[in-house]
């Protein structure tokens, strides 16, 4: 499912406009990226939680070269899945 999809069925089940239902899902996805930008955790219950993972810098290696490369320290998005969802993608 696409975010258009995800407006387009919106849309249909609340009897919205296009354009309601982008600013809906829209302030959404902003609210989840700030909280996550401000080191934040969102939780769904029966769905699952963001939160992010934070990785010291490391030495790698560039696959095309063999040369080693020194890797910054990052910060990345981690999705757990809830229990609920892994029952019913299981069956």
């Amino acid at each position: 499912m696409t975010k258009s999809d995800l407006i387009t069925a919106l849309s249909k089940k609340e009897n919205l406009t296009e354009k309601e239902a982008t600013k809906v899902i829209n302030l959404v996805f902003d609210g989840f990226t700030d909280t996550l930008k401000n080191g934040g955790r969102i939780e769904i219950r029966g769905f699952g939680s963001f939160h992010v993972r934070k990785y010291d810098a490391y030495r790698g290696r560039n696959p095309k070269t063999g040369k080693v490369v020194q890797v910054k320290p990052k910060k990345l998005p981690f999705f757990k899945v809830g229990r609920d969802l892994k029952k019913m993608v299981n069956g």
